[in-house]
């Protein structure tokens, strides 16, 4: 089963919207997720650990991106932005791999931005 995690062994349930980029020639890219509300904001996570990254799992292996920040309103964390960086196409790839297990796990689907 594909699962996204902020602290190692600590699943996030909250779903993410995904955005992809893909240059021109489909060497390079970026995948853009944004959680609302993800459940490692809530009360009771903070002694679990510290954010150190994204940790992208599946029965492949492990993508990581370290390249992740929070949003805040009036003060308080409200959602997670993460920024994975594609650069080669094995690795476009490979994340694709990654995001049809997760999105076939969690019964989502794919739009295309017009």
């Amino acid at each position: 089963m594909a699962s996204i995690q902020f602290i190692k062994g600590i699943n996030e349930t909250v779903i993410a919207n995904v955005s992809l980029t893909r240059s021109r020639d489909g060497s390079k890219g970026t995948a853009t997720f944004r959680f609302d509300n993800p459940d490692i904001l809530k009360s009771g996570m903070e002694d679990k650990g510290d954010i150190t990254g994204m940790y992208l799992k599946d029965n492949e292996g492990e993508l990581v991106t370290r390249d992740v920040s929070a949003k805040f309103v009036n003060g308080k964390p409200r959602a997670i932005e993460a920024v994975y960086i594609i650069k080669t196409p094995q690795e476009w790839d490979r994340f694709m791999r990654f995001m049809e297990q997760y999105a076939n796990d969690n019964e989502l689907s794919f739009t295309k931005a017009k």
